[in-house]
Parts: structure tokens; sequence; C-alpha cells
């Protein structure tokens, strides 16, 4: 064991015994459920009988990225359970809305335990998986050292590590080995993720692609989808998607700037973090705002109408004219391009955008996307207004868009047919080997 891990070890283990006061705490702010808090402990173990995989999604973009994973392993497998991890509240509820009925019976959803030896031995005792799987950059020191200790055939799936990430390993190298030991194979996002993978000492390292170019477009409910637009009518449309805080007040300022240019001009805000709307409106300043979280569709002298809900991104992307994604104009990273690329939707990035460092450039090499630089109201409201005053602009950038982001639709079934593999021969009947497509 590494310096590092002990520390690590030794300090998960002395938090301990104050987290369960962090996690009611973290309850309070929505934060956590409080029916579920024993599971962050690693309790709440219902192991179905017959062969088990885990994987593991942090949060609502890895969980949308596994949905046609999922649908593949029960294509494949038809006598596998699946264990799905994931680590916010957030990502919980979307599952439950989007994960297809046919899938219900074989996917258990549980909340990750927290970092803890003896929580995460726990968790691993009662459900016992046959092998699991990693989603993105998922690297907690004991939960690693604990599956690797059980000899659990362990997989990072659609694996990324940015190149500041890359720079933070190298200060703990034998840290970094240690955990690149844990996974039996890894499968990253690109070319680039997978030498900064193999150079913190991963083994069996490739890159197939990445998993979220392989997802279908968000949905939209027909009958929510008609209503908003019958409130809307002809009115132009800026969406702020999945904005983090500092963005929402840019996005305010750019209105105000274009509202006499673009007369009924519409900014629908959808905060990365719904329970942010309150705060957001009263960032408005004197704007005619309000929030979908209430039931209100705005009105013709509404100016900022606030999406503070879950899992209607898909409804937005479709009515908006141009959209900021968020995370982009502050130093975050960048939410995914590729939702309203797929939806046809004229897209605008600030200049943070490591998250998604290989598809931006794609886009922007393509002409399918503005970036907006400096980050500040200014350029931001330029790059907006240039989009709206252009309708064969913003068409263009669309196309560009579709075309850049060519689908792939054999990756899931890849990934599938690696994480099966990864699973003990007697762990699956005749009944998974035999399965016409399981080869």
């Amino acid at each position: 064991m590494s310096l590092a891990s002990l520390a690590w070890r030794c300090g998960a283990t002395l938090a301990a015994p104050v987290l369960p006061l962090w996690l009611r705490l973290r309850c309070r702010r929505g934060k956590e459920l409080a029916g579920r808090l024993a599971e962050r402990r690693g309790c709440g173990i219902a192991r179905p009988p017959g062969p088990l995989l885990w994987l593991h999604a942090a949060s609502i973009g890895e969980t949308l990225s596994l949905l046609p994973v999922l649908d593949a392993l029960a294509r494949r497998a038809p006598t596998l359970s699946i264990l799905l991890t994931t680590g916010t509240v957030t990502s919980a509820a979307l599952l439950e809305r989007r994960l297809p009925p046919a899938l219900r019976p074989r996917v258990i959803h549980r909340f990750v335990p927290l970092d803890v030896p003896s929580w995460v031995g726990r968790f691993l005792d009662g459900w016992r998986p046959d092998a699991a799987g990693m989603v993105e950059s998922e690297l907690w020191p004991n939960l690693l050292r604990t599956a690797h200790a059980r000899r659990l055939p362990l997989a990072l799936i659609n694996g990324r590590l940015s190149a500041r990430s890359a720079a933070r390993w190298r200060l703990a190298p034998a840290l970094g080995r240690e955990l690149m030991a844990a996974f039996t194979l890894i499968l990253a996002q690109s070319p680039a993720d997978a030498a900064r993978f193999a150079a913190l000492g991963a083994r069996a390292v490739s890159a197939p692609g990445n998993l979220k170019e392989a997802a279908p477009p968000l949905p939209a409910d027909p009958a929510a989808l008609a209503a908003l637009q019958a409130a809307i009518g002809h009115r132009p449309v800026l969406l702020g998607a999945q904005t983090h805080p500092g963005e929402e007040a840019m996005l305010i300022e750019a209105h105000r700037q274009l509202a006499g240019e673009f007369p009924g001009l519409l900014t629908i805000l959808a905060p990365r973090h719904p329970e942010r709307g309150a705060a957001i409106v009263a960032e408005a300043g004197g704007l005619s705002a309000c929030r979908r979280s209430t039931g209100a569709l705005p009105g013709p002298g509404t100016e900022l109408y606030i999406a503070d809900t879950l899992g209607e991104l898909g409804i937005l992307y479709r009515l908006a004219g141009v959209a900021l994604v968020g995370g982009s104009l502050v130093p975050h990273g960048g939410q995914n391009p590729l939702e309203p690329a797929r939806l046809g939707c004229p897209i605008l990035l600030g200049p943070h955008t490591a998250n998604f460092a290989d598809i931006v450039a794609r886009l922007l090499a393509a002409g399918a996307a503005r970036l907006v630089r400096p980050a500040e109201a200014a350029a931001l409201a330029a790059a907006i207004r240039a989009v709206l005053s252009n309708p064969d602009h913003g068409r263009n950038l669309a196309d560009a868009a579709a075309v850049a982001i060519a689908s792939a639709d054999a990756l899931p079934d890849e990934v599938a047919e690696a994480l099966l593999r990864l699973l003990p021969a007697s762990a699956l009947g005749d009944e998974d080997r035999s399965t016409p497509d399981a080869h």
C-alpha cells in the first residue's frame, strides 16, 4: 500500500463516526434521501440469485451513457442481474424515469457507499458481484483497493482523464499505479485519455470511443412539449442549459442587451442543480421571471423562465433558437454538447470545455458551434445576436453538428461484450452463452 493510500484509508476511517451527521446535513439540503442513507454505509443489500454485474456511474451524464449498455447486456445475458450504483439524488431520479420497463426487473439501483474501508467491505461482502465496471473517472482508493483484494474483475468504461487530472495524479505516482492495478481493462473515451491512463501504469488500455456519442436523443414528453410550445408561440428563445453559478448572471445581462433588438425574447435558464431555481429568480433584477417547478408556463410578458426541473432538456433544446451549454463560461469544464447537437439546436460554448475536449474540438473544427470568448456578457450577447439574427447561420451550425457527431451505434454492444468477458465462465448459464448475439 502506498503512503498516500494509507493516509487516505486512515483519514476515511477516522472520519467515519462523523460522516452520518454530514449525510444528514446533506439530506436537509436535498442532496441525499432520508430513507436511503443506510446505503451510503454499504447497507440495503438484496442480492438476487444468479450472476450479478455491478456498474457504478457518478451522476446524470454517466448514468445516461450507460442506458444503451444496459440494454445490450440484457439482450446478451438473459440471466444476468445488474446492480447500478450512483452518487447523486438527481441521477437516481433520472434513472427512475428513463429506465425502460423491460429492464426494471433486471436492474437494481443503490447509492454507492462512501469510501470508508468498512462500509465498502460491507457493500462488497453483501452484494458479491461477479464483475464490476466503473464509469469515466471514478477512482476511489478504498473501493478500488478492496475490490482488487477480493480479486473482483474490474473495468473502467468510458474512461476519462484530463491533462489537468493526469498532472495531479503524477504528484502521487505510487497511488496512481496502485489504483490502475485494480482494473483488468480500461476502455477510454479517446486515444489521449488512453495514453494518460497508460502513463499512470494502467494495463490493457484501449480507446473504443465515447459512450455519450452513442446515446439516443434526449426524450420529450409530447404533451409537455406541446404545452410549452403553445405558451411560447413564435417568440425568439435563448436557452442556458445546465448552467452553473455565475453563468446565469451573464445570460441575464446578455438578455438585457438583446431585448431591444429581439422583441419578445424569452430566455430560459435550466440550472445544472434545479434547487437553485429560487436563487436565480432573485438574480433577475426586475425582469419578469417565473419558475417551471411551480407549474407556471411563460406568459406574454415573461422575460426569464427558470426551468428548475429534471429530465426536461429534451423539451428545451427542441424549442430553443440557440443554446449556451453550461459549465463552459466558468471554470467547470463544460456540460455535454452532444445533447443539443442531436436535436438540431445551434450551440454556443464558453472557453472552459475540458470535460468534452475532443468532442468540442471536433464541433469547432466542423463549424458546428460558436465559441464565446472572452467569457463575459458582451461576447455572449454578440454570439447570440449572430445566431438569432440569421436563421441560415443557425441552421448551418445545426447541420454541421449532425455530421460531426456521426452515431457510434455499435459502441454499447462492444462495451457490453467486454464486460461480459470479465464474468467467470461459471457465472453465466448455457442460456446466456447460447444467446444468438452474444458473440
